[in-house]
């Protein structure tokens, strides 16, 4: 059986925290209940604001395949055309406001 740390009775030096891929010192003293919320917080609004733009980018992929089916030709339905030519038109302004909102969005929320 593979020998731990713990086995050895040593903690190990560092950790690495992966949602903001640093290294803390165990040795450091732990944060505050109120300084975890905050950083908590700044993580979420962080993902949110990732997710958004996500979004935004999708949003632009559809316009292009709308695109490519409103100019299909007679291959596709008529129907099918009209639809795509709307979302083809709509959807890249509909993703540029979505940047535009995220870019005004603070990070910390105040």
């Amino acid at each position: 059986m593979a020998s731990t740390d713990k086995d050895k009775g040593t903690a190990p030096d560092l950790r690495l925290v992966a949602a903001e891929s640093e290294i803390y010192d165990l040795m450091k003293a732990p944060e505050s209940t109120a300084d975890r919320v905050r950083r908590l917080q700044l993580e979420a609004r962080a993902l949110a604001l990732e997710e958004v733009e996500a979004l935004a980018t999708l949003l632009n992929q559809a316009a292009a395949k709308a695109r490519e089916i409103a100019e299909g030709g007679d291959a596709y339905p008529v129907g099918a055309r009209e639809i795509a030519a709307r979302l083809a038109s709509d959807l890249p302004a509909k993703a540029e406001n979505i940047h535009a909102v995220t870019a005004k969005a603070p990070l910390t929320g105040r």
